[in-house]
């Protein structure tokens, strides 16, 4: 008896020192972040969603052992948005329809537990805030086809302070959200970079109703997959007919399948914008334990 109580005080000493030695780490990155911020003190919105990304599929592959992949998911996400603060204030804007919180609960488990969040009942108000930069990110549904009036038709211009579509949530697959159904996009005024795990979104105008087949035939040939698409029209605001795309891949505005994508479906159309983009959240392939944990089932 003896023996198992200083074989645990040993080991109980041992995790001791491993957390004083995480928490070491975590404020020596803490003060590599403060860098960033002064390298990145002349941009107004500091969030590089594709980088966020790019860290949680390197982890999930990297991960190892018997600790779970969900809970080592939560905690980078927490340990991100934590540091965003250092760079710059930073606020989410939700969608929260009175009778739907389910885009509060996505927008809190992807934000982190004390991330400042405003409640906005309308659309519109959540792109509004994000465009004016009260609120640095917003929180709104998947588009659905039943909209009659979609959120989308506001990121619809080529201005620079228009938000894009810069993620998905959620993000992280098992999350405690009532709807497990729940699917919501966040928009935000930067760029889409690239991850290879990319969808992108476009909004192909047109005076006149050219029909989503037309569209979609042009896409392939223009070498683009669509995944979603959905029509909005206004008999009063010309050009009246806008026609959201989402494909797979990362779309370079300036890059040669985009202009074959102008020349296919040439005078037919008034402009094509970028609205944006995210890399895919994680999948339960991704979130499977690693090969070299053994669960005991074969004991």
């Amino acid at each position: 008896m003896a023996d198992d109580k200083e074989k645990l005080l040993a080991l109980r000493n041992e995790i001791d020192a491993i957390d004083r030695t995480m928490h070491e780490l975590i404020m020596r990155r803490t003060k590599v972040v403060e860098s960033v911020r002064t390298v990145k003190k002349d941009s107004n919105v500091k969030i590089r969603p594709s980088r966020e990304a790019d860290i949680l599929y390197r982890l999930m592959a990297e991960h190892r052992g018997p600790f779970p992949k969900r809970e080592l998911a939560r905690i980078w996400r927490e340990l991100i948005v934590a540091t965003l603060s250092f760079e710059g204030p930073f606020s989410v804007a939700v969608h929260h329809p009175e009778d739907c919180p389910d885009y509060w609960e996505l927008a809190r488990d992807h934000f982190g537990t004390f991330t400042t969040m405003q409640r906005h009942t309308s659309a519109r108000a959540v792109v509004e805030a994000v465009r004016e930069q009260t609120s640095t990110v917003g929180v709104l549904a998947f588009p659905d086809h039943e909209q009659t009036e979609p959120w989308w038709r506001f990121l619809v211009s080529e201005a620079p302070e228009t938000p894009k579509v810069i993620a998905r949530l959620p993000f992280i697959p098992g999350g405690q959200v009532h709807n497990r159904d729940a699917d919501a996009l966040v928009i935000c005024p930067v760029e889409q970079e690239e991850t290879g795990r990319d969808r992108s979104f476009l909004a192909i105008e047109s005076e006149e109703d050219i029909g989503y087949p037309a569209i979609e035939r042009v896409l392939t040939e223009a070498g683009f997959s669509a995944t979603f698409h959905q029509l909005w029209h206004d008999p009063n605001r010309p050009p009246g007919w806008t026609y959201l795309v989402e494909v797979f891949g990362f779309i370079n505005v300036g890059g040669r399948p985009l202009q074959r994508l102008h020349d296919g479906l040439g005078t037919r159309i008034t402009r094509i914008i970028q609205l944006g983009g995210y890399g895919t959240p994680l999948s339960d392939q991704d979130m499977a334990p690693a090969p070299d944990f053994d669960n005991g089932d074969d004991a």
